[in-house]
């Protein structure tokens, strides 16, 4: 049951991580009496991720804040362009332009720390005779790239329990932009060094966001919840 008649906060995560990513933001918007939704993103690849985070949102009775981590940025950024969508809100996230990749916006810029800490990985696909590839963090090195400064303990059970993100979400182009018709926020990690900071803020400047900078690594969800939950707030109240 819907806590309020205003609009749900639907939060999608990124790659290397699952919904429990924003297991300390959730309480803090629940207890502002927001609705609050955070769907299993598949990583499986850009434009089915964001044909299913557009499946959840349409299931919503009316209007939804979409809220995107990381490559979770990019997912919102196609799925936004939904009738019910009134606001996006990017954490660390990409703001990629229509008919731009991943691979495409991160190039343009110096590699971070995470670049040299992936591991490939085959899978099966099925109907087909080649392997898809997933992609994960080393584990001994997750903590220091993605967490540095959430608990140790934390960060050592996120780094054994990633969810991949399947290699061919990095070069597919994305057929939409929401942010060009939809109000958006953005926040900028500042010490990230998973994404290099400087493509969050190009990717926010681009899109004419409002923007904040938090001087924390990339989980900023798990190392600064009220500021997240601070900014959700905000564009929630705009929209409302």
């Amino acid at each position: 049951m819907s806590r309020t008649d205003g609009p749900t906060v639907v939060l999608v995560h990124g790659a290397f991580a699952d919904a429990s990513s924003f297991a300390r933001v959730i309480p803090e918007l629940l207890e502002r009496g927001l609705n609050v939704v955070a769907p299993a993103v598949p990583n499986r690849s850009l434009l089915g991720d964001s044909a299913y985070i557009a499946s959840v949102v349409r299931r919503i009775p009316g209007p939804v804040v979409l809220v995107g981590h990381s490559y979770g940025g990019a997912v919102i950024t196609v799925a936004g362009v939904e009738d019910n969508v009134r606001a996006l809100v990017y954490l660390a996230g990409y703001a990629l332009e229509e008919g731009e990749s991943l691979g495409e916006l991160q190039g343009g810029f110096p590699d971070s720390d995470l670049a040299g800490a992936l591991v490939h990985t085959p899978f099966p696909l099925e109907g087909s005779p080649a392997p898809g590839v997933d992609v994960s963090v080393r584990a001994d090195r997750f903590p220091e790239i993605f967490a540095a400064d959430v608990d140790p303990g934390l960060a050592a059970v996120l780094a054994v329990s990633q969810r991949p993100l399947a290699a061919q979400a990095f070069g597919e182009k994305a057929p939409a932009a929401a942010w060009k018709t939809k109000p958006s926020w953005g926040l900028v990690a500042a010490s990230d060094r998973t994404i290099n900071p400087d493509v969050e803020r190009y990717g926010y400047q681009r899109a004419g966001m409002t923007t904040v900078e938090v001087d924390s690594s990339h989980l900023v969800m798990l190392a600064h919840p009220e500021r997240v939950a601070d900014l959700i707030d905000q564009a929630v109240r705009a929209v409302r």
